[in-house]
């Protein structure tokens, strides 16, 4: 419809809706921008972090779950954990036997994947199942094992070989029993495809937090130096947060 206006000539009428539906626009618009930049993922997530290793050794002071660590910044894998604060989960590195940090000097050592590369590499990180490597073995592991029983294995460790119808086909178990408890070793089994397998242990570090390191399956023979050094190694930043 429309009107005669004497002094602007004939006028269309305006929808009652066209309001409404700008201001739901607006509305929407608005929102979306809001989310996109608070709920938006963090460089971190969109793409992996590189390695970014330094010979510098100052003090980076951070937390995980509330456990603060002091650790020199050549121990640090990736250069984000190096700003400190809060952290959902730190990455280091060192070398065996002593467990010294990193130096240009032995870049290609830190760098190697050989067999018998002596790198060790450590995860502290927020616990999330608070099982006892005890707990994990009777409540997880043993229901994946071909023989719960297991048998004698080398180095006064139990073995036990996971199924291949398991998410951990192509690794053992290995269970060693120390001072503090039961030691948890998962062995990626060597072949063609992984000519330089690893060992993995997840431990107990503090309340609700826990400390996995992993290193070469050539040094399995000396998993109770490497538990306790481990165990001294972490620690050693503990105390000097304090």
């Amino acid at each position: 419809m429309t009107r005669t206006d004497f002094a602007d000539g004939p006028v269309q009428r305006q929808s009652g809706w066209l309001l409404p539906i700008a201001v739901f626009v607006i509305t929407a618009a608005l929102s979306a921008i809001f989310l996109i930049y608070y709920l938006r993922p963090s460089p971190r997530s969109l793409s992996e972090e590189q390695p970014w290793p330094t010979s510098d050794t100052e003090v980076v002071r951070l937390s995980v779950h509330g456990l603060a660590l002091a650790v020199p910044s050549n121990y640090i894998i990736f250069r984000s954990a190096r700003d400190g604060g809060p952290q959902k989960d730190v990455a280091l590195f060192a070398l065996l036997p002593d467990f010294h940090g990193y130096s240009d000097a032995e870049a290609q050592s830190f760098s190697s994947n050989a067999p018998d590369s002596q790198v060790i590499y450590l995860l502290v990180e927020e616990d999330r199942l608070g099982l006892s490597e005890s707990e994990r073995l009777q409540r997880i592991y043993l229901n994946y094992v071909a023989h719960p029983q297991g048998s004698p294995g080398p180095f006064g460790l139990t073995e036990y070989t996971f199924r291949d119808d398991s998410g951990y086909r192509g690794e053992d178990l290995f269970v060693g029993q120390t001072e503090k408890g039961t030691a948890l070793f998962r062995c990626v089994r060597f072949s063609q495809d992984v000519p330089s397998p690893s060992c993995l242990r997840e431990t107990h570090l503090a309340h609700g937090v826990t400390l996995s390191y992993r290193f070469k399956r050539a040094y399995l023979a000396h998993w109770r130096e490497i538990g306790d050094g481990a165990d001294v190694f972490i620690h050693g930043f503990v105390a000097r947060a304090q």
